[in-house]
């Protein structure tokens, strides 16, 4: 019979393993054959160090209770610690040739432009050893790169965000992402209906045929191609990274601006966790509000498997007032959702991750106010609500072996909205515009990558994307309504792609890549009469695009703590059909071609001072957007070619263990220069109003302040924040020539608690702002003063969490 020592015989901080004394120092890199099943640490743990002959510590008695992977096969000793110890709350450091010391892994700080706050020391749990080797797992890693490329290596912009700071003073959702980092900005629609972009490149207010200009992922499954920003919580989040410039070689269509990756907490089959998270909120000028939130972390069995689930449910009181229906508070939006992954171990370091993802928006009426109302009034005829629902399934399998990583991501996506415009004129009694989007999309990515080490890191893959979008429009009064004329959109997209990073020298490191995609587009009119289609047939036809994106860039280190970097990258959108009247046009893919150069100075953690600075010059060819057509109503085109130079910077300053201090901005200067001949007419009529690119604002800059300080057994924490926004234009042409921007947003977040439990209070818009976030109420726009969307009038929220 297999005997099994308890944990209780070992020594907490000291573990010795046979034989220690006698093993040459270099035997730590030589080779040894392993056979070590999984099981608790604490059975484990001898096995390998026996097989090994090396001396192994652990500082703390809880880890002895963690599951952890089998190691089989011949490696060395620190690649089957390490491999070991994958997926748990443990990190093993090399303190000398022949002994490691097994430590709890600590909050990795991602933060970069200074986004995450200090957080107070705890007491040590056992005396460290000065003469520590290498700690890896302290390197900042871009893992959106798609081979872990360390931020010290990486050429470009990446902003990564701690996903316990975007809980920080209450989940926002997309809003917690936009009020942290400067060089993102969004359409203010509403909730779930929202157009994102990154450093100047956008293209429209609506939400029509185009795809997106930013690429939004969980994990590594792609949410959308050509629909809204879902606005998932960003419940149980491990980091938010946010990389700047077109991403066309690893993340292909839809990546012009950028990606915002989101990478949820993976289940941890070591450890159960339990945490509810429970807040009330009181609006000024507005009705009351509250949320609530379960996640928990259930290992199955004894053989690695385990689940993970998130649930929650928030609802934003309303603040607009309706006196021509005698209605107050009209826009409560009610949110609902929830995520579970399960994962399993397959045995061999392969894992099988299998998951869910839900969410539903339901906005009672429409955000907007007139502009020549009283503040947060709207007269209105009509109620605008809008209902969004998002589903995801997903399945993953994964496997690392000999410094190499595998990776098949593949997901099924459905995403149903539904909005109502007023569409009532002077003319006419209460008219609806009611709008129907169903997108319906397969992807599938499989990739083998090297995550760079040793001077060398690369990725190969490929990937295959089946979207189909379906919108219809109905027009009328609120009981009969007519069909309008809608459109069906289809692409199916073949990609392969690699790059890799290579150090040339020790301070020089170069970057090339290069994706193919081919794509299949076809589509169709809905409620179209068939002698209209038929004769339209060529317009619907199925056709093919091909596109290469190249990317290379140059880093180079010269002298410590500074960085200079050199990017060339590419990004494109598909074509597609749009509403034309009666009837269907096309429109043509688009390009952006983007030169890029920045520096960095310091390095957080190791200098007071971390700042960057980028600038880039990009040309936008065949730009996709939307206008308001003659007869009213929203379209989309080609509107021509554009050009857009972009300033971004930040500066953190941490001048105690205790406080810091951030500060970014963002100067975008962007003008279509070259109009196409549709457009041309839209010039002729206001020339001065179709020149810069709209919804970016020409500038944009961010403050925050965080300090953390023990108090008895608990820990205060304290951020404040102010952002500025810049002015910006709604949209192309002389009807959506309206201007928005210019405002403030400020925040002030406290919290009082350990890990365990704690009291929250948080204060959004101290001075209770009105500002105007975004110009578009309804695209049916008469003559007149125009419409506003206020910012959310000041918000109290108290909250309680407890974990177990």
């Amino acid at each position: 019979m297999r005997s099994r020592l308890s944990p209780l015989l070992f020594n907490p901080l000291l573990f010795t393993g046979a034989a220690l004394a006698l093993v040459a120092p270099a035997q730590a890199a030589e080779e040894c054959m392993f056979d070590v099943p999984k099981g608790n640490l604490s059975a484990a743990l001898p096995l390998l160090s026996r097989q090994a002959g090396v001396s192994i510590s652990v500082a703390d008695a809880e880890l002895w209770k963690s599951r952890v992977r089998p190691v089989r096969g011949r490696m060395s000793v620190d690649a089957a610690i390490r491999r070991m110890l994958d997926g748990t709350q443990a990190r093993a450091v090399r303190v000398s040739d022949t002994s490691w010391r097994i430590e709890r892994r600590p909050v990795q700080r991602v933060a970069r432009r200074s986004t995450s706050p200090p957080r107070a020391t705890p007491p040590p749990r056992a005396q460290v050893p000065d003469h520590l080797v290498a700690r890896p797992e302290d390197e900042i890693i871009v893992t959106a790169s798609k081979a872990d490329t360390p931020y010290s290596r990486f050429a470009g912009v990446a902003t990564i965000l701690d996903g316990g700071n975007l809980a920080f003073g209450g989940e926002r959702g997309m809003d917690s992402i936009l009020s942290r980092v400067a060089t993102v900005s969004s359409t203010h629609l509403g909730s779930g209906r929202n157009k994102l972009f990154i450093r100047g490149i956008a293209d429209s207010s609506f939400t029509g045929p185009t795809q997106a200009t930013v690429g939004q992922y969980l994990g590594d499954i792609r949410l959308s191609y050509n629909a809204p920003d879902p606005d998932l919580r960003l419940y149980d989040v491990d980091a938010v990274e946010v990389l700047e410039g077109p991403q066309g070689t690893l993340y292909g269509a839809g990546s012009l601006g950028g990606i915002i990756r989101v990478v949820p907490k993976a289940p941890n089959p070591g450890v159960m966790e339990l945490q509810a998270i429970a807040g009330a909120s009181i609006t000024q000028h507005g009705d009351p509000g509250g949320d609530i939130a379960a996640i928990a972390n259930l290992p199955v069995g004894d053989d690695g498997h385990a689940l993970r689930l998130v649930g929650y449910m928030l609802t934003d009181g309303g603040y607009i007032n309706n006196p021509l229906r005698g209605q107050k508070d009209i826009n409560r939006v009610h949110v609902r959702g929830g995520r579970a992954t399960s994962r399993f171990d397959a045995g061999d370091a392969w894992t099988i991750d299998l998951g869910g993802v839900y969410q539903a928006i339901v906005s009672d009426d429409a955000q907007y106010a007139d502009r020549d109302a009283p503040p947060l009034t709207r007269n209105s005829l009509v109620e605008q609500n809008a209902k969004a629902r998002y589903g995801l399934g997903t399945i993953v399998i994964a496997k690392d072996w000999d410094g190499l990583h595998f990776q098949s991501s593949n997901a099924f996506i459905r995403h149903r909205l539904y909005e109502r415009f007023d569409a009532t004129g002077e003319q006419n009694a209460s008219q609806v515009l009611d709008q129907y989007s169903a997108t319906r999309m397969l992807v599938s990515e499989s990739r083998l990558s090297r995550p760079f080490h040793a001077g060398l890191g690369w990725v190969v893959g490929a990937s295959v994307i089946d979207n189909r979008t379906r919108q219809r429009r109905e027009y009328g009064a609120t009981v009969l309504r007519a069909p309008l004329t809608g459109v069906t959109n289809r692409i199916t997209e073949f990609t392969g792609y690699g790059e890799a990073t290579v150090e040339l020298l020790p301070r020089l490191v170069a970057t090339a890549g290069l994706r193919l995609s081919h794509a299949r587009l076809g589509g169709s009119g809905e409620d179209v009469p068939f002698v209209i289609a038929m004769a339209g047939r060529a317009i619907t036809a199925h056709r093919t695009e091909t596109d290469l994106l190249p990317s290379a860039s140059l880093l180079v280190s010269p002298f410590a703590n500074l960085t200079l970097y050199a990017r060339y990258q590419e990004g494109f959108r598909p074509g597609g059909l749009a509403i034309d009247s009666h009837f269907v046009r096309r429109f043509r893919n688009d390009q952006v071609r983007t030169w890029e150069a920045g520096v960095r100075f310091g390095e957080r953690g190791t200098s007071p001072f971390d700042a960057n600075i980028s600038l880039s010059y990009s040309r936008w060819r065949d730009i996709q957007a939307d206008f308001i057509d003659a007869s009213g109503f929203p379209t989309t085109a080609n509107i021509g070619n554009g050009r857009i130079t972009s300033v971004s910077g930040a500066l953190a300053w941490q001048p105690g263990p205790a406080l810091s201090f951030e500060l970014g901005a963002v100067y975008n200067h962007s003008r279509v220069d070259e109009l196409s001949s549709l457009i041309a007419p839209i010039a002729m009529a206001a020339p001065a109003r179709l020149g810069r690119i709209p919804n970016v604002a020409s500038h944009a800059v961010r403050g925050a302040v965080h300090y953390v300080a023990p108090v008895g057994d608990e820990e205060l924490r304290v951020g404040g924040w102010a952002n500025y926004v810049g002015p910006s234009r709604l949209g192309i042409g002389p009807v959506l020539g309206e201007g928005q921007g210019d405002y403030v947003d400020t925040g002030l977040a406290m919290r009082l608690g350990n890990a365990r439990r704690g009291l929250s209070l948080t204060l959004t818009n101290l001075f209770d702002a009105r500002g105007n976030r975004f110009s578009l109420g309804t695209p049916f726009v008469e003559d007149g003063p125009g419409y506003a969307t206020p910012l959310r009038p000041r918000t109290l929220r108290i909250a309680m969490d407890v974990a177990y």
